[in-house]
């Protein structure tokens, strides 16, 4: 046992297994507790199939294991052993597109030598970010098109690149968003203006980013058509739930009263009348976080969060302490990762983000995104383990 926890050789933290596993199994009982209802869903039994993806995530784990530490002997590389040639490679699940997007970045970034002046040296980093986010923007998934966008500000932010840069390049994202009121907008683009102004950036430098601003906010509206109406529901019933509580607001409505009723102790596990019911809809998926707040009560989402912290904390201090600049930036995506889609589906079951779809880590039902989890706990493993 050290400061830096239990580490074994050439295998890393163990406590960071053991946390994940304790998270993993947290999920499958609350899978198999969403599908205990009184009205047959397609939650009834699935808690089986995760079961069996859970098994899958930990022999790629272990695959994931192996191969980093085959690739200390045979790999190939200048200057490093860092690669494994297995001939061409197709990603096209956006779960996996995500550590490819990652390892890729963390390869480019530091590679580069000198500091960052200009937001046109970074055009290969948004390149390599941009790519995998339109891909997945066209299928359409907006919740997992955003942590693309997530993990270029990791990425930047963990490199080294100056947080006025890093503002500049994703303000032209804020537009976007804002540009639905031409009010909001001004105030933001006089906000923005006032921000070159005493930043002094270069002027071409400027003009650019003012142009690609006015661009986002004018493509606002045509975006916004071109979303399914189902996802448009999501964002407008976020600001008012009630304007349709019997359809795009159902969901958020029965997630808060699902919660709400749990208390201090909860309603027993298995025993959430929201959930048997068949009220609150994604039990399994979206919304299993409502699940535990409804059968588990407050105590029971205390220890979750808890568990999920320690985890967390343990990825970052690997981060934090890892010498090598690939490895340490690998594992900090990796955490701004988890640590998204932990916020961002916590805060739409309570309503205060909009519904996107984002599968909570270890608890939501889906296997691609389980293997994606351990796939990335083996990384954060192998780095664990060179410290």
């Amino acid at each position: 046992m050290t400061e830096r926890g239990l580490l074994l050789p050439g295998i890393g933290d163990v406590g960071i297994a053991a946390l994940a596993l304790m998270l993993a199994g947290m999920g499958i009982a609350m899978i198999y507790s969403a599908g205990q209802v009184e009205v047959p869903s397609v939650a009834t039994g699935i808690w089986v199939r995760q079961l069996f993806w859970l098994g899958i995530a930990l022999g790629a784990f272990a695959v994931a294991l192996l191969l980093l530490a085959v690739v200390l002997v045979i790999g190939t590389g200048p200057n490093t052993r860092s690669w494994l040639s297995f001939g061409p490679m197709r990603l096209q699940p956006a779960e996996f597109a995500k550590v490819a997007t990652i390892l890729l970045l963390a390869r480019t970034l530091g590679a580069r030598q000198e500091p960052v002046t200009r937001l046109t040296q970074l055009w290969k980093p948004v390149l390599i970010v941009f790519l995998p986010f339109a891909l997945v923007l066209l299928q359409p998934d907006l919740g997992s098109a955003l942590i693309f966008g997530v993990i270029l500000i990791a990425a930047l932010y963990w490199a080294g690149v100056p947080l006025s840069k890093i503002f500049l390049l994703m303000s032209p994202g804020v537009s976007l968003l804002l540009g639905f009121d031409a009010a909001v907008w001004g105030g933001w683009f006089l906000l923005l203006v006032a921000f070159l102004y005493f930043n002094r950036p270069y002027l071409s430098e400027s003009i650019a980013v003012v142009l690609a601003n006015v661009a986002a906010g004018a493509l606002t509206m045509p975006l916004w058509r071109s979303l399914a109406p189902y996802q448009q529901n999501r964002l407008v019933v976020f600001l008012e739930p009630g304007i349709d509580p019997r359809g795009a607001g159902w969901h958020l409505i029965q997630s808060k009263v699902a919660i709400g009723s749990g208390g201090w102790f909860g309603q027993g596990f298995a025993a959430g009348p929201q959930k048997r019911l068949a009220f609150l809809p994604e039990q399994h998926t979206d919304f299993v976080f409502s699940v535990v707040g409804e059968e588990l009560g407050f105590i029971g989402v205390a220890v979750f969060l808890a568990l999920f912290a320690a985890f967390l904390w343990r990825v970052l201090r690997v981060s934090v302490e890892s010498e090598d600049a690939f490895g340490n930036s690998v594992v900090f995506c990796l955490f701004a990762i988890w640590f998204a889609h932990l916020i961002v589906n916590l805060g739409m079951t309570v309503g205060l983000m909009p519904i996107t779809g984002l599968p909570l880590p270890f608890l939501s039902y889906g296997g691609s995104f389980l293997l994606f989890l351990f796939l990335g706990l083996g990384i954060v493993q192998r780095v664990a383990a060179e410290r």
